[in-house]
């Protein structure tokens, strides 16, 4: 038979080498026709006497990054079809006879009697990485960027052939737990160190140390196929397991508070299937694995955080008529910690950067700062010295604007106020060369508006960082009523080169994500001021799914900040466009108790100083509580339900607006930009998810008992009433490269 995605070699000692290599794609997936060809390749060598030992490999960089979700996503499609078809029995006999093939091929491999062993010669992940651990050894090619690991769980999955099996009869338990519900990927030393890699060789040897294993006789049997063997951390009813299940499961409740039924089943797969045969175990991951995949979470967290953001990053949103864009010099103008920050990030995807300040010195605090940020991941063994250097020697200070006569893209990061942007862009403007793209870093101030100070509108665009910029993966790019084609094909480019994800809105106060986090974090004002408990408040918000508690969220955006937001937001609008008691309770706290949050340690919590313990709710907060329930009589329930509701009602609100154009990116943007709850899927995904009509029902209790806040915009309404989704309405249209 000829193969599509694998190549087929028998050397003279009887040594068959399996070669990955799907042609078309840069890296190898577990997609329908791995499946097939991979189960042929297993039943063949096992059935040929003249093979005495198999090597899997690969010819691309990467040995395999997982299972292609698009082809789960199409298993849950052909399982909806059939259980309006054929009824429930047959549809989830289909989904589990399907999502168990993997799983099936591997234990094939592991019981077919001859010698497998996985050459791995880069990253290996998901169901790729699960793959080499179904071999009788595993040899790996040297290499620092390689990275092996489960992350499954990130898209509200679990390792579903053999990993929750294979992985804690190899490892400790408590490591075991960790690789799985973490989901992040170890080096190849870790890997060595636990056990899950037996050799590292230089890449030049990798074939050869693969064969040698089996010439050398190396043994076709798994440890945990063998009589007498023993789990590496003793049964689960032993002292050890139960110091680790217990507490386990107490984890498992602090992290994720519940919400994430993939988590709930790694657990319980790895309990139940300890203490049972690896066949019989491997079935019981099957079905665990068949439920999650029925899951509304896991379908919603595929959809946002895989297929959705791979089509953003690949440039959905990009006009395809513009040639691809060749930026190599941008400037910074202001070097504070937001902009110097983007000018660290810049120079790590490999641009020159020019920080450009009012005053040498300044320029030169922004510089320094980048300088303490790749010091810190050089100390940490993050990054070696050698690449801060390079780094470093992309980033440039000055005071003089006349710089920006070489540069391609121009990033102002200057203070919130109008007219400190005119005059920078009025400095800026006498140096700028032709073609060069203009971009304000503002979080807040309508783009459009800040265009007309600039000359050529049509290349001004906004480019919107979350902080910290280092770690937060997502930029809001603003189009302004005048930006043009080139300036965004321009910004994505640029986005796309310093390795993060885009979601492109149209101009609005707030764009989109702050016009849902300001919800978010003005229902935690709301609910202080309705007297419940400021410790209540926060921990509904995080039982709900939030990262971090809007008091908590408060203290880090700085309440000087939000108070100076509101004052000039009731400048441009009026006094009734902001809500007046929160004015009231961010003056209370600002200017008479002059707590500003972190940024001055105290806000709504004080902050010890580093090293002298944990932060704690300032004990005098409840003084400035106008009133005090009981919180025996909350509904906690009720209580995480707004939170969630009343930013998705927001982002509805922005489609309803043509902020939002494309629905990805509001599910997208809210989890990578404010930490929606991501097991819903995005703030658009929790409306579908929900369905459009009991969700615009709980907007009518909520508004009736809260305010209109949570009134439903029009075009929910209209969809409620024709039973319609936001993803069914608006369908996204696939990415253009």
């Amino acid at each position: 038979m000829a193969f599509k995605n694998f190549k087929l070699e028998t050397d003279a000692d009887g040594i068959a080498l399996i070669t990955w290599d799907i042609p078309g794609r840069s890296m190898n997936v577990l997609d329908e026709t791995s499946a097939i060809e991979l189960e042929t390749l297993v039943k063949d060598t096992t059935a040929d006497a003249a093979i005495k030992g198999v090597v899997v490999t690969s010819a691309k960089e990467a040995f395999c990054a997982g299972a292609d979700l698009s082809m789960l996503e199409g298993m849950n499609r052909t399982y909806a079809e059939l259980l309006k078809s054929k009824g429930d029995e047959a549809a989830n006999q289909m989904l589990f006879d399907n999502s168990r093939r993997f799983s099936q091929i591997y234990r094939a491999m592991e019981t077919s009697g001859k010698p497998w062993v996985a050459a791995i010669n880069g990253l290996a992940l998901g169901g790729g990485f699960e793959l080499t651990l179904a071999c009788h050894h595993r040899v790996a090619a040297e290499n620092p960027k390689t990275r092996l690991g489960l992350p499954e769980i990130k898209v509200g999955l679990f390792p579903g052939a053999g990993g929750t099996q294979r992985v804690p009869r190899i490892v400790q338990p408590q490591d075991a737990m960790n690789l799985l519900l973490k989901g992040e990927a170890l080096t190849l030393d870790k890997a060595k160190a636990l056990k899950l890699v037996d050799a590292i060789v230089p890449a030049a040897d990798l074939i050869k140390a693969a064969k040698d294993w089996i010439k050398g006789g190396g043994k076709a049997v798994a440890p945990w196929d063998e009589k007498g063997f023993k789990l590496p951390g003793g049964p689960v009813f032993s002292k050890n397991g139960m110091m680790m299940f217990p507490a386990g499961n107490a984890i498992y409740r602090r992290e994720t508070y519940d919400n994430y039924p993939a988590a709930r089943a790694i657990m319980s797969c790895v309990y139940e299937g300890l203490q049972l045969p690896i066949d019989a175990a491997l079935r019981v991951e099957s079905r665990y694995f068949t439920k999650i995949l029925r899951s509304k979470e896991a379908a919603a967290m595929i959809r946002s955080l895989f297929l959705s953001m791979q089509e953003l990053n690949k440039g959905a949103r990009r006009p395809a008529e513009v040639p691809a864009t060749k930026i190599k010099k941008i400037a910074v103008i202001g070097a504070g910690f937001m902009g110097a920050s983007v000018g660290y990030v810049s120079a790590r995807g490999g641009l020159e950067v020019v920080l450009i300040d009012r005053d040498q010195e300044s320029a030169d605090k922004g510089r320094a700062h980048a300088q303490s940020v790749i010091d810190g991941l050089v100390k940490k063994g993050r990054a070696k010295p050698g690449e801060a250097e390079a780094i470093m020697g992309r980033i440039t200070a000055t005071a003089d604007y006349a710089v920006l006569r070489d540069c391609d893209l121009v990033i102002e990061a200057v203070f919130e106020d109008r007219k400190v942007k005119a005059e920078t862009y009025a400095k800026a403007q006498a140096y700028l060369k032709d073609g060069a793209i203009f971009a304000s870093n503002t979080s807040t101030l309508p783009i459009t508006s800040l265009a007309e100070e600039f000359k050529d509108q049509g290349r001004f665009i906004g480019i919107h960082f979350f902080s910290p910029v280092e770690k937060m993966m997502l930029v809001e790019i603003i189009m302004g009523k005048a930006t043009g084609d080139v300036a965004l094909a321009t910004a994505l480019d640029y986005v796309r080169t310093i390795g993060k994800t885009p979601i492109v809105v149209n101009d609005s106060r707030g764009f989109f994500a702050n016009r849902c986090v300001m919800r978010y974090i003005a229902e935690g004002n709301e609910m202080f001021l309705e007297g419940v408990p400021p410790a209540m408040i926060e921990n509904a918000a995080k039982m709900a799914g939030m990262p971090v508690g809007p008091l908590s969220l408060s203290d880090e955006v700085a309440l000087d900040l939000g108070l100076k937001i509101m004052k000039a937001t009731e400048h441009d609008l009026g006094p009734n466009a902001i809500n007046q008691d929160h004015k009231k309770l961010m003056v209370e706290l600002v200017e008479k108790q002059g707590r500003f949050g972190r940024k001055n340690a105290k806000g709504f919590y004080d902050y010890p100083e580093k090293g002298k313990g944990q932060k704690s709710l300032w004990p005098d907060l409840a003084k400035l509580q106008p009133k005090h329930l009981d919180p025996d009589t909350l509904d906690v329930e009720e209580l995480k339900q707004r939170f969630l509701v009343v930013q998705a009602v927001e982002a509805a609100r922005t489609v309803e607006d043509h902020v939002i154009t494309d629905v990805r990116e509001a599910d997208v943007g809210s989890i990578l930009g404010f930490g929606f709850a991501p097991f819903t899927g995005g703030t658009l995904s929790y409306i579908d998810f929900m369905g459009t009509k009991t969700f615009v029902e709980l907007c009518h209790k909520y508004t009736a008992k809260y305010g209109s806040r949570f009134t439903p915009p029009k075009l929910l309404e209209e969809m409620a009433a024709k039973n319609e989704t936001f993803y069914g309405r608006f369908p996204p249209k696939k990415a253009a490269a």
